[in-house]
């Protein structure tokens, strides 16, 4: 009788551990908050050359995809791009204008885009962001230059040899 009982304390104890809610499930709208002030903070990071600051908002494995078809950099790929950047006392400064964030129940997992006032004009950021540790960090950015559809021709057009290059670079790849 004592074994069925301590079993089924340990059973209920082992299912109460894994119902747990982490704390972003039990406030969605604060947990949307803190991601917002978490990607600001990475943004003004950026904008005061602040490298330390920048790096430590990302996760160990996060990924950077500039506007650039060759701009897909892992950390230490962008760390090392980043950092002349970032030692001439300014990388870039870019202000959120308008973000949407959505946070997957019970996996640790949220996403965002923003359009952004950035030197290049309007610009659109989507990103990844995972659960870590007690902490939300970035792990996937993606930067696009936004264009208006009336202006894709021309973009096009001019953007048309750079495009081929790269088309036959990554087919003899494959």
């Amino acid at each position: 009788m004592k074994n069925r009982l301590l079993s089924l304390i340990l059973i209920l104890f082992s299912w109460a551990g894994f119902s747990q809610t982490m704390p972003y499930q039990s406030n969605t709208k604060q947990a949307k908050n803190d991601i917002s002030k978490i990607i600001d903070a990475w943004h003004q990071a950026a904008g005061e050359a602040n490298f330390e600051d920048y790096f430590s908002l990302m996760s160990e494995d996060a990924v950077f995809i500039g506007t650039d078809a060759t701009e897909n950099w892992q950390l230490e790929e962008f760390k090392a791009y980043a950092k002349p950047h970032f030692d001439k006392g300014r990388a870039w400064d870019f202000t959120s204008v308008e973000r949407n964030i959505y946070i997957a129940n019970k996996k640790g997992i949220a996403w965002f885009d923003e359009l952004l006032d950035t030197h290049m004009g309007i610009c659109r950021g989507s990103g990844v962001m995972q659960y870590i540790d007690g902490d939300w960090k970035i792990s996937h950015y993606v930067l696009s230059i936004e264009i208006p559809n009336n202006n894709v021709a021309e973009i096009t057009r001019i953007k048309k040899d750079f495009d081929t290059k790269m088309l036959q670079k990554l087919e003899a790849q494959n």
